[in-house]
């Protein structure tokens, strides 16, 4: 299997409520909580990890309640790599509904300074200069306080000059200045490509155009998540739909860091000429899809995971053809 460098710079402690449903000003009773070391880029961690990939970890922890991430990171067998700051990591309220609506309650982060910005530089370079320097880099989540888009694009610019292939999920301007940056992969979901666009997309033909200029654009590998109505992945391999299987969806929180990590897992697995696109892009459409029956991560050992791989519908949406899917 691979190593992976997966990098959060705004962790939180997720706190996750489920609920029959959410009533504002009122006591509500949750049916479940669950307090959860998370952040976008260590739910992908977790994920490849879970998936028998070598994984790091890295970005910004607070100093004064990093023992659930410690304690996460040996659970799920991820290499820790953050800089700790001082301060307190953020906690996330995660108010789950039984209809499939979920509230997020994000708190800010903790302040970042220069200082701490070129400690994880340095980290970082640390990991990409070793003997076994890893095969993909995950950069996942909000930016904490303090970091600036110029900071960002600074950092992102710094990691694809090292030649490993890096793929960003994250949203708002620090996406448009992912995008930019052309990594080798992004993950927009709907509304955040209409953003990026400037126009609505609202059918999964307009969709696939904006997708295929965002390939265009200089990033190898496009990818849109539209819910229910499915993912679209556009490559130099070509353009894919995916339909998800059809289930009940109480949890919807880590659907997309799974759906990533799903996808990085099968082009892994490709460069050893074991997964083709298609089977690629099912693994991970119903992975995520497996994700948002309960709180976390999907789960790839759940009893009905052929199951759900087996009903989940991919369709090529053009006739090119290529040497191969690629990172």
């Amino acid at each position: 299997m691979a190593r992976v460098l997966c990098i959060t710079l705004n962790p939180a402690l997720d706190l996750a409520f489920n609920l029959e449903s959410l009533v504002l000003g009122s006591v509500n009773r949750p049916t479940s909580a669950q307090l959860e070391a998370a952040g976008k880029g260590v739910n992908v961690a977790r994920v490849l990890a879970g998936l028998g990939h070598d994984v790091t970890v890295s970005g910004f922890l607070g100093a004064d309640n990093d023992a659930p991430f410690q304690l996460a990171f040996t659970q799920h067998s991820l290499t820790d790599a953050f800089v700790r700051v001082p301060g307190e990591t953020r906690i996330n309220a995660k108010i789950a509904e039984q209809s499939g609506r979920v509230t997020d309650i994000n708190g800010p982060g903790m302040p970042i300074n220069a200082t701490h910005l070129q400690a994880l530089i340095d980290t970082l370079d640390a990991e990409l200069s070793g003997a076994t320097p890893p095969q993909a880099i995950v950069v996942a989540g909000s930016l904490p306080p303090g970091l600036s888009l110029d900071d960002f694009s600074a950092l992102l610019n710094h990691l694809i000059a090292s030649g490993v292939p890096l793929w960003v999920d994250t949203s708002g301007p620090a996406l448009n200045t992912a995008i930019a940056s052309q990594p080798s992969g992004v993950k927009p979901n709907e509304s955040e490509l209409e953003d990026w666009a400037g126009e609505t997309l609202d059918s999964t033909q307009a969709r696939l155009a904006a997708a295929q200029r965002l390939h265009h654009s200089g990033i190898a590998n496009a990818l849109v998540s539209a819910g229910a109505d499915g993912v679209l992945w556009v490559s130099a391999q070509g353009a894919w739909h995916a339909s998800p299987p059809k289930v009940t969806a109480t949890n919807t929180v880590c659907a997309g860091d799974t759906f990533v990590a799903g996808m990085l897992h099968g082009l892994l697995t490709h460069q050893n000429g074991q997964h083709d696109p298609e089977q690629t892009l099912r693994f991970a459409t119903a992975l995520s899809a497996e994700a948002v029956r309960h709180v976390g991560v999907g789960n790839p050992h759940a009893a009905d995971f052929d199951s759900l791989q087996q009903h989940t519908r991919i369709r090529r949406l053009d006739d090119t053809i290529t040497e191969g899917a690629t990172l």
